[in-house]
């Protein structure tokens, strides 16, 4: 057997990493257990005291926001997905993965933007496409079809899943290891909790899963529980898809030193105004003092001695709040939203060109967050095709209504091109298309596709 819990040396190096930046991500309870990990202790501090501050420690949460609003912009509406090809079983196959593709009822736009997400954190996310297996072997597509075989379904994995790999020349996957770990209660009256981890391995031809189950009072064994070609043994390739950003695109790994130093910062203020509320008084005094003070006491002094309180004048809590501040706008520029860090001006709405210019940079991040999402979507349904040997092509466009504009404005654009009197069939084709399709963008795949048929025939 395989050592199948072997782990890539470049997984170990990033198991810490991609763990920081996933409690900054999710913030609250998550953050809040692990905070041991991020508030830094002060030199000879008492570990009362950072005890005490480590249960008063908050967490303001900049990067989560972030990273949400560039997935909820990129898929305000979702993309339009073309297939070209003759097979009649074929259209009606993608029309249903398209509402769901994960055999859970998840809708095609909806899993990919979960996978743009873990992407932003992590750097990579991975999709495991798979098949249905039988236990009988149909012999023609139709039995396929009738069984289930051919209803191919999609798997979303994290960066951390993929524990080890090896890749070729052009950067393809020559083999893979998937590792997940389950805990599941055997029953309802039982107390018991049973892990379970689960190892896929996958080649260029064959997989093969394995199971290990860990249950008090029994020895664990690594089991193999499936085996066999898979559906992409015909291509020739491993059916897994990884979508990946850019160093300069991902955005926790840019934020999150900077979130980090913020957190740090804000909970050093606030601990100092806390205190800072709880003056110490002082006793200007030549003799022995040995009073107790408390809100119950009182003190007797002597003619010369003085009493006073401790109070700090202010300056360092303001040089404090402005370097927040800063380290608030930094975390936003880093991450092209520095229009998005502060008020607006002077109190008043900014007008819809203004924010079209301070959204210049952030739309162009968008448009190439946009180019990912749509190569992968790409990869995915041109590797379905060629694993079910549908003789099908896929294009897939929009996701680029990234600016502050409405629909309006585009329908007057779309006027105005046709207008011009260009005799072309086709640009007419592409613009009633492009104009339908983005706003009849909630409708079901299978209503897009017919629109876009009807218009075809129009045209042709």
């Amino acid at each position: 057997m395989i050592d199948i819990d072997r782990e890539h040396p470049d997984y170990k190096k990033q198991q810490h990493t991609l763990r920081t930046y996933r409690d900054l991500y999710a913030g609250g309870l998550q953050f809040q257990h692990r905070a041991a990990e991020y508030l830094l202790r002060r030199q000879k501090e008492p570990l009362d005291v950072y005890s005490e501050r480590l249960q008063r420690a908050f967490y303001q949460n900049y990067v989560g926001s972030i990273i949400d609003w560039y997935a909820s912009t990129l898929f305000r509406r979702e993309p339009s997905i073309h297939f070209q090809g003759a097979l009649d079983g074929s259209h009606k196959f993608f029309p249903a993965f398209i509402e769901d593709c994960d055999r859970k009822g998840t809708r095609l736009t909806t899993f990919f933007r979960h996978c743009l997400i873990d992407a932003l954190i992590a750097g990579r996310t991975h999709i495991l496409i798979d098949f249905p297996r039988v236990a009988t072997t149909p012999t023609n597509r139709a039995e396929e079809d009738a069984v289930g075989l051919s209803r191919a379904y999609l798997l979303h994995y994290q960066a951390e899943s993929l524990i080890n790999w090896s890749v070729d020349e052009n950067g393809e996957y020559e083999w893979i290891v998937l590792r997940q770990k389950v805990r599941r209660q055997p029953s309802v009256d039982s107390a018991e909790i049973i892990e379970e981890t689960y190892w896929r391995y996958y080649d260029r031809s064959e997989f093969q899963v394995y199971r290990r189950l860990e249950r008090q009072g029994s020895e664990s064994v690594v089991s193999l529980i499936d085996a066999g070609p898979h559906a992409y043994s015909r291509e020739n390739r491993v059916p897994l898809v990884t979508m990946q950003v850019t160093d300069g695109l991902w955005l926790a790994n840019k934020a999150a030193h900077l979130q980090l130093e913020h957190f740090n910062k804000s909970n050093a203020l606030a601990w100092a105004i806390t205190m800072g509320l709880f003056a110490m008084p002082v006793i200007y005094s030549d003799r022995e003092w040995n009073q107790i003070v408390g809100e119950s006491y009182y003190i007797q002094l002597g003619p010369g001695d003085k009493f006073g309180w401790t109070e700090p004048d202010g300056k360092v809590y303001q040089i404090a709040a402005k370097n927040l501040e800063s380290l608030k706008e930094e975390i936003y520029r880093v991450c092209y939203l520095s229009q998005a860090s502060g008020e607006m001006v002077s109190g008043h709405a900014q007008s819809a060109l203004s924010k079209q210019m301070d959204f210049a940079i952030t739309q162009e991040v968008l448009r190439a967050y946009s180019s990912t999402v749509k190569d992968c979507i790409r990869k995915v349904l041109t590797g379905i095709c060629k694993a079910r040997q549908d003789d099908m092509s896929v294009s897939v466009t929009g996701l680029d209504e990234v600016d502050i504009g409405d629909f309006g404005t585009e329908l007057q654009d779309a006027k105005n091109l046709l207008q011009l009197g260009i005799e072309s069939p086709t640009l007419k084709r592409q613009v009633y298309q492009r104009l339908a399709t983005k706003y009849l963008n909630d409708a079901n795949q299978e209503i897009k596709d017919q629109i876009t048929q009807e218009i075809n025939v129009q045209f042709a």
